[in-house]
């Protein structure tokens, strides 16, 4: 290679800004001209790209469809840049412009034309930052965010997305760019569909209990939290299931698909999805009928071809509901078709053609005439409610989905940020339509995920639901949405379990088919002692909601934890039908049989399958991989497992539920009698849960785990003061279904410190609850090696042990 080349390959760090126009390939010749040099007339008109053209400091890369700027003074300049094009486009609705931002290296080279040209990791990294967005987007990659914050003017318009998945399954760490005037402040599609596929629908009104699940099933060796992100991260959805047997369906039962979006504007796809979800909560209010819930529905969203029949026969219904919606200016055309799924017969289908802002009616009348067309008894009540629509504003009804998608996404590592993304959408929402009545529900639902999961758990986020809450009431207090959200915050705000019910059951009566308030009535029932109607509740959850993969983890769990083993399996199986892989499922799967029968063998199995997926699938069931070992004393396993836990530890979504990894070394060690290491390590957690115990004293898991850890380091008057320090604050009395687990815990740490009598006490307690101590944990744990031989704690085994028939 010649000097001279050698020289212009010399590679520096640059400041990149990617432009192109959304949807370019579709339109016209003499459109793709005409968009192609407007948009060049608006980037340089630019003050940035003027200003450093004169400085000799910017490169220029032209594309088909657009083209990047290469700035290299400050890693402000691309965004300074992309902030004034955003500005001058809104006098230019017919361009739809995204942008990728990202610093990194490039370099001149010279093509084959003899022309200079730009390459480098620089370029092609701020093209997949900006492949990720749609039009009005501007992405910033982390590295660049980072730079940004640096400085206290740009921090308020960064808002974190995660990562998201580009070309050859690289993943890149995305930031949404956005102020109040310009930029596009929507989840994009792309990684909102990344999301989806990783968090199959919402999380269920008591997930944070099905994770506390894990460690009642467990007893010692788990924390009350123990997924890791990476498992919470992979929720694939799919759209195989369990079929219902064709006799047992009823007749007026039915499922909305989402609809097809015909719009040239693919943005519009919110808005098809807006028709299809009122049409659906539209029926669900109707008694006589049988209506499945939306995220079992939304996932045949992106089938290629549907087979009405498999559908019908997956989701146990009798009718299936399609459609489509095309959105031109102010006008819309909606479709709809109703089909008997049994034999595909078409039993109705019209066409509406009208004004946007008669969309709402439309929908009103598809679902009185489905109704009518199934023969479903209406109520002049039921059809009044029908009649009104949720708001007539199809703008603010858009913020109110975006929203809502938001969030679906609060099982994800980063939920905060979306959950509060998702309350300013609202509140815009609310200001076009003071009355939006959904807007303030779902308003007070995400104040209260983000104040029951953890994330801010304070007086003040309670507050804020309450005032949603109130603002809902006012507009309608006798509306389902409002009786749901007044049962909500009783339960999640307060614990007040006879109040929550008491507004919830009027929820069920106006909105008979909403699965929801059947699993939040049904985690009630587990808190309070109503086993068998949790049972029947989680029932009827998944019948109206079976491709749900959390209703059906909310139910195995339940069904698991009261050793009601074989329908346990049954949702179980059903579960991992929807996601095979999914670490979750496949570690309380195979708890469920370990539990029962002592199988750790089994268990390991199950982790396995997970496991050699990949790297990351291995990491996502560390913390069950190293329980899995202290059952089967197996300290090369163990130190294994311990080397995949990350060094910030194993948590849950929220900060609160954080075990660090110090406390799985420092028990790992001590259970094989690494006395030097485990002093250390055991030291270290022992400040944290202090700490935490400090910050958040009524926290039970805390004051548990510094009791566990006490009782490892032989603090023992100590850790047997916090051991019932968290048994007081939520007792059996109070909480049945995560009780339980701090008496169990307290049994450990008196038979750490050899305090056998209250051990065998606290042990004998627990395993007469329906949701207590397992057979498997007592028969495999050396945290029980103390009591063994002891005739009183074998008379407890005995009592636990399974029968022939239990073991297949």
């Amino acid at each position: 290679m010649a000097e001279a080349e050698k020289t212009r390959l010399r590679l520096e760090i640059a400041h990149v800004l990617f432009i192109d126009i959304v949807g370019y390939s579709k339109l016209r010749i003499n459109d793709q001209s005409e968009q192609i040099q407007k948009l060049r007339e608006i980037v340089r008109g630019t003050d940035q790209f003027r200003s450093t053209e004169a400085e000799g400091k910017l490169l220029r890369l032209p594309t088909g469809d657009g083209g990047a700027l290469v700035f290299r003074n400050n890693p402000e300049a691309p965004v300074l840049c992309a902030l004034e094009i955003a500005k001058a486009l809104k006098d230019h609705p017919e361009l739809r412009i995204r942008m990728g931002i990202h610093s990194g290296p490039v370099n001149e080279v010279t093509d084959l034309n003899e022309q200079a040209n730009i390459a480098g990791a620089g370029i092609n990294i701020a093209q997949r930052i900006m492949d990720c967005g749609d039009a009005g987007h501007i992405l910033v990659s982390k590295h660049a965010a980072e730079d940004l914050e640096q400085y206290d003017q740009w921090q308020p318009y960064l808002h974190d997305l995660g990562q998201c998945e580009v070309k050859h399954g690289e993943r890149l760490h995305v930031v949404n760019l956005y102020t109040d005037d310009v930029g596009n402040a929507a989840v994009p599609t792309r990684l909102a569909a990344q999301k989806r596929s990783s968090a199959t629908g919402k999380r269920s009104a008591s997930f944070r209990t099905l994770l506390v699940a894990a460690a009642i099933l467990i007893g010692l060796g788990v924390p009350a939290l123990i997924f890791t992100p990476a498992i919470l991260k992979s929720l694939r959805s799919s759209t195989g299931g369990d079929k219902a047997a064709s006799s047992s369906i009823q007749e007026k039962s039915i499922a909305v698909l989402p609809f097809e979006n015909l719009s040239d504007d693919k943005q519009n796809a919110f808005f098809a999805d807006g028709v299809q979800d009122e049409v659906l909560t539209n029926l669900a209010k109707v008694a006589d009928l049988k209506v499945i819930s939306r995220t079992s529905v939304a996932q045949y969203k992106a089938a290629a071809a549907r087979n009405l029949r498999d559908i019908g026969q997956a989701l146990g219904v009798a009718h299936i509901l399609e459609g489509s919606v095309q959105r031109v200016a102010n006008k819309v055309r909606v479709n709809a078709q109703l089909v008997d799924a049994r034999n595909d017969a078409h039993l109705w289908a019209q066409t509406y053609t009208r004004d946007l802002a008669d969309v709402f009616g439309i929908q009103s009348e598809i679902a009185e005439a489905i109704a009518q067309q199934l023969q479903a008894h209406l109520s002049p009540d039921e059809k009044a409610r029908i009649a009104k629509p949720s708001t007539t504003d199809p703008v603010a009804y858009d913020l109110y989905l975006r929203a809502r998608q938001l969030d679906d996404l609060a099982n994800d590592p980063d939920a905060k940020g979306y959950l509060l993304q998702g309350i300013s959408l609202l509140e815009e929402a609310v200001r076009r339509d003071p009355k939006f009545l959904r807007a303030y529900c779902l308003m007070c639902e995400i104040h209260l995920d983000l104040y029951w999961g953890g994330a801010d758990h304070t007086d003040q986020r309670r507050e804020l639901a309450r005032i949603a809450l109130q603002k809902a009431e006012e507009i309608q207090p006798d509306a389902g949405e409002v009786h749901s959200q007044k049962g909500l915050y009783a339960y999640h705000g307060f614990r007040d379990y006879d109040g929550a019910l008491k507004e919830l059951e009027k929820a069920k009566e106006l909105l008979p088919n909403e699965a929801r308030i059947y699993v939040t009535i049904g985690a009630i029932d587990r808190r309070s002692g109503r086993l068998q109607e949790a049972q029947t509740n989680f029932r009827r959850a998944v019948e109206l909601d079976p491709r749900n993969f959390l209703v059906l983890m909310e139910a195995a769990s339940t069904f698991s934890a009261m050793r009601r083993d074989t329908e346990a399996r049954h949702f179980f199986e059903m579960a991992l039908n929807i996601l095979p892989n999914n670490p979750f499922a496949r570690f309380l799967f195979g708890f469920n049989f370990f539990g029962k029968t002592g199988d750790a063998a089994a268990l390991r199995k199950q982790l396995d399958l997970v496991a050699q997926q990949s790297p990351e699938a291995e990491r996502s069931v560390a913390f069950p991989l190293l329980y899995c070992s202290w059952m089967q004393r197996d300290r090369a396993a163990a130190e294994k497992a311990v080397a995949l836990i990350p060094a910030e530890g194993i948590s849950n979504s929220f900060d609160e539920a954080a075990i660090p990894r110090e406390y799985c070394v420092g028990r790992t060690a001590w259970l094989f009698s690494d006395k030097a290491l485990a002093q250390t390590a055991l030291g270290s957690a022992r400040a944290i849960f202090e700490r935490i115990t400090r910050e958040q004293p009524d926290y039970p898991q805390a004051w548990a785990y510094l009791g566990l850890t006490d009782a490892m380091l032989g603090r023992c008057s100590e850790a047997i003061q916090e051991g019932k320090r968290a048994c007081e604050i939520l007792p059996y009395t109070k909480d049945s279904w995560v009780g339980p687990t701090f008496i169990t815990y307290l049994g450990v740490i008196y038979a750490a410190c050899g305090e056998k009598e209250a051990a065998l006490q606290q042990l004998k307690t627990s395993a007469e609850l329906p949701v207590g101590v397992s057979y498997g944990e007592l028969t495999q744990s050396p945290d029980w090696d103390n009591l063994r031989g002891d005739p009183r704690f074998e008379q407890i085994v005995a009592s636990l042990a399974p029968t022939d028939s239990s073991r297949k």
